[in-house]
Order: C-alpha cells, then sequence, then structure tokens
C-alpha cells in the first residue's frame, strides 16, 4: 500500500531493525519479487533510493465462466492484464466435467503464450456465477449454470498443476474494484450488480464480507412484495423480478415485442411512454436498492455495475434522480456513488488477486 518506500520508511511502520528490514528485503530483491527504484530528489546529492514490487514477477490466470462465455487472462501483481482469451461455449449443451475439461485445457493453452515468462505464473483463480464454497472449491448451485454441488478446483490443480482457488463472480468483482478499480481507498465497499439477475457484495479493509455460507450479498432475493410475480428461485414478488434484465424485457413484452434492453433505450429516447415509464420504474427499485444497502451496511462508497448502466448514461442519471429523493436523510453525504472502472474485465482480476 506504500510503494514505493524506503527501507527507513518500513522500519519506521513494521516497528522492526533497520538490520532485519534489510536482510528480509535483500532476500526478497534475490527471489525477484522486489526490486530498487529512485525517485528524483529537489535537494543536492545522490537520488533516494526506494523499493518496489516488481510486478511481473508475480502472475495469476483469471478465469471467469458464465452461461454463454469463457474469459481468461493472465494477471500481474498490478491488475494488469497481459493476455487475454474469450471464448464462447454455452454451458448447458455439456455436462460439467466436460466444461471443467475445456477450461483446464484453455489455461494450459494460455500457458504458451509468446512474449510472457509464464514461469512466473503462481496460480489460478476462478469466478463462477450462483454459490460457491470457496474453501472446498465446490461450486455450489448455480442457476445460471444449471450447475449443482460440482469440484472445480481440485480439477482444475490436477489438469494444470497450478493451485486454484474459486469464488462468486460479484465478490470477486467487488474486491477488484477495491484493489485496482473505482473504490480504491475505500474502508467499506458495497458492490451492486444488475444484470440477468440482481446481487451484491460487500469488501470491508480489503476482505470479502462472506456471511455464515460465502451467501451474504443476495439482495435480489429480498422479497418487495409477497403477492408479486414468480421468480427464478421459487419465491414471489422477489427484487430482482421488478429490475433485471430478463424481467424489464418481459414486462415490455405486455407492450411490443423487442430483441434486447437496448431497444427499451431507444424507445425511451423517442419518447415512447411505455418505454418512458418501465425506466423510471427500475431506476425507482435500483435506488431503493442503494438506500436499502446503505441502511444495513452504512458503506463510504456504493457501486452500481451491470450492463444495464454501464451503456446507457441516460439510466445514471435517472437513477441518481431518483437517489436525491429516496436517500434518508442521514445517509446523504456521507458516501460516494460510482460505477464500475473494471467493467467486464473486474472478475478476471479479481480472481487472479484472491
Amino acid at each position: 500500500n506504500e510503494r514505493p518506500i524506503s527501507r527507513a520508511k518500513i522500519a519506521r511502520i513494521t516497528e522492526m531493525s533497520p538490520t532485519s528490514v534489510g536482510r528480509i528485503v535483500s532476500e526478497l530483491i534475490a527471489t525477484g519479487v522486489v526490486k530498487e527504484t529512485s525517485l528524483s530528489s529537489s535537494g543536492v546529492g545522490r537520488k533516494a533510493v526506494y523499493l518496489d514490487i516488481d510486478a511481473k514477477s508475480i502472475l495469476n490466470i483469471g478465469v471467469y465462466l458464465n452461461k454463454d462465455f469463457c474469459n481468461l487472462g493472465i494477471i500481474d501483481f498490478d491488475g494488469n492484464i497481459l493476455a487475454f482469451r474469450n471464448y464462447n461455449i454455452n454451458v448447458k449443451n455439456f455436462t460439467p466435467d466436460e466444461v471443467i475439461n475445456k477450461i483446464g485445457e484453455y489455461i494450459n493453452d494460455l500457458k504458451t503464450q509468446e512474449g510472457i515468462n509464464t514461469s512466473n505464473i503462481v496460480g489460478v483463480g476462478m469466478g463462477f456465477p450462483g454459490i460457491v464454497d470457496y474453501k472446498k472449491g465446490v461450486i455450489v448451485l448455480s442457476a445460471q449454470l444449471g450447475w449443482k454441488n460440482v469440484s472445480v478446483a481440485d480439477k482444475i490443480y490436477k489438469m494444470t498443476g497450478l493451485k486454484t482457488t474459486i469464488d462468486n463472480s460479484l465478490k470477486l468483482h467487488a474486491l477488484a474494484e477495491t484493489m485496482y478499480g473505482s473504490a480504491v481507498g475505500s474502508n467499506i465497499t458495497s458492490f451492486v450488480n444488475i444484470g440477468a439477475g440482481v446481487g451484491s457484495a460487500l469488501v470491508i479493509n480489503g476482505n470479502i464480507y462472506r456471511g455464515s455460507n460465502n451467501i451474504a450479498g443476495e439482495v435480489g432475493h429480498i422479497t418487495v412484495n409477497p403477492n408479486g410475480m414468480f421468480c427464478e428461485c421459487g419465491k414471489r414478488g422477489c427484487l430482482q423480478t421488478y429490475m433485471a434484465e430478463g424481467a424489464l424485457i418481459k414486462e415490455v413484452s405486455k407492450f411490443r415485442e423487442i430483441n434486447s434492453i437496448e431497444d427499451i433505450f431507444i424507445a425511451n429516447r423517442n419518447k415512447e411512454n411505455w418505454a418512458l415509464e418501465i425506466l423510471d420504474t427500475a431506476a425507482t427499485y435500483i435506488a431503493m436498492t442503494v438506500n436499502n444497502v446503505l441502511a444495513m451496511y452504512n458503506p463510504d462508497t456504493i457501486i452500481l455495475n451491470g450492463d444495464l448502466i454501464d451503456e446507457h448514461e441516460e439510466m445514471k442519471k435517472l437513477i441518481e434522480l431518483k437517489l436525491e429523493n429516496s436517500c434518508w436523510e442521514p445517509f446523504r453525504g456521507t458516501f460516494k456513488l460510482v460505477y464500475s472502472m473494471l467493467k467486464r474485465n473486474g472478475v478476471l482480476i479479481g480472481a487472479a488477486a484472491f
């Protein structure tokens, strides 16, 4: 967090002796993880010698699997993507084992990337939608993938020889934003994603808040109307039935046929009443979600993410306008509302960082 930094400052922060700091630093330099650098000095004399991480000395492979694609990347210590691959794959056309075997092949292929010292790759991080037991490396339940109790980490390790971790994709994206993205410096970050479903994640002082079973943050399944529409989870009136992309398209079908969310925004720009009403309602529920997250966690930063928001500036403005009216007065001015900086690369970067 303090890089670049001098040996003397490390000694002051850690309250260790300069001799101990010097010995440890020498070992880290010998392994290639730390390097000496210099900063310009306005004074007379030699430039001060500082220490920094050699970002390319520690590489990881990040993997993000969703229902119709698999993205992979080689990520360095600074969160930079040095190599990227995208594969289109309809997961439901294959068994879980077949998909995992494909991912193992993709990883081994990526390890041969030219121009990168792939011997510095130390592990694989993988992100999946759904409920994940990150300690056991098992996907407990993923409605998007149609998987239940699928062991992943051990199989990837056996295929690649690389230590493998897996986690929920939203939690990993949230972690990446706090380390490299729009929430750097935040102590309590709440990440809210609106896409095929609605989910959230909380990062407190750099640590993912998980709950007792790593299921914390499923705000999309908060009941807002016990007599409302059926949700994919089997309950009625879940929040995501009012603002997820599929729910909006279903609502539009009452008025006309559309092919995508983009069609709603085109109609909105043409001032068609049905589109104005649907987006106004969605923005109302998103603002309500932000207010609920504020009331539950009192974060200093809230990140909104998802194609519905990222790709449409008018939606951002509408949500911010709604939030002015729905935000409880004690919370006004206590938090920053920001948008994902890493966007679709966030899961890859977070998985590698984790």
